[in-house]
């Protein structure tokens, strides 16, 4: 493995690919006495202050996981909030990512989204394609296990019609056919709510990335909360496998 392909660069010791599991937004708002909803609508508004800090520190890339496949089993109405905050999401910040010069991607099981949303996404993606700021890649009806299949079912199409061979199948093979394909692979991955899992997301490309598991539900995930993660990574040694260069 070429850890060079695998290992962005850090931006003054932070990292410079980010990855962020956004969880807790219904425990946040069920210990104020709120519905879901306003969980939900809450970090919406936290992950545009997020994005807006990434893009200051100057990232490389940032990819939040903003809906699982799993997360499909949820109640209807849930889901449909979901879907109208995400909808309102990509319509209100467009102007403000393109601004930024951020470029958005998004990756997922587009065909299980609403038709308008998809439209609304390709829109969105079109629109940012060309800039060369932060790169926003937003997991939507993503699951990794998924990703994961849809890679090796794509390699054995490749394979039975002979424009594949399967003995030159290597990692960068692999990582050419997922839908992350051409994004370097996350330094950092990050948390929120307390929990220590990591829900089916990123499997392969965060098989060297440092973990940070922190107590704050999303939406109380500050600017500056963030910031101090970062700056936590910079104190950390990453061996990739190797040894340490102490021992």
């Amino acid at each position: 493995m070429n850890l060079d392909e695998t290992a962005g660069p850090a931006v003054n010791g932070l990292p410079a690919n980010v990855a962020i599991i956004m969880d807790g937004n219904g425990r946040w708002a069920q210990r104020r006495g709120l519905p879901r909803s306003a969980g939900h609508l809450a970090g919406v508004n936290r992950l545009r202050e997020i994005v807006r800090t990434a893009a200051e520190l100057g990232l490389e890339s940032l990819t939040v996981f903003a809906f699982s496949t799993e997360n499909w089993r949820r109640p209807d109405y849930e889901v449909e909030v979901l879907m109208r905050l995400f909808r309102r999401f990509v319509v209100r910040e467009v102007d403000e990512l393109d601004r930024m010069r951020a470029r958005v991607r998004f990756i997922g099981q587009r065909d299980r989204l609403p038709a308008d949303l998809r439209r609304t996404m390709a829109q969105m993606e079109l629109r940012t394609a060309g800039n060369d700021g932060l790169l926003l890649q937003v997991a939507v009806s993503y699951g990794a296990r998924a990703e994961m299949l849809d890679a090796v079912r794509r390699m054995a199409v490749e394979v039975a019609e002979g424009r594949l061979d399967p003995d030159k199948i290597d990692e960068a093979t692999v990582s050419q056919n997922l839908w992350t394909a051409g994004v370097t692979d996350p330094d950092l991955v990050i948390r929120t709510s307390g929990e220590m899992r990591i829900s089916n997301f990123l499997l392969w490309q965060s098989a060297y990335a440092e973990y940070a598991f922190v107590e704050e539900c999303w939406p109380d995930f500050t600017p500056e909360r963030f910031r101090e993660v970062l700056e936590s990574f910079a104190a950390r040694e990453r061996r990739f496998g190797a040894v340490s260069a102490a021992v």
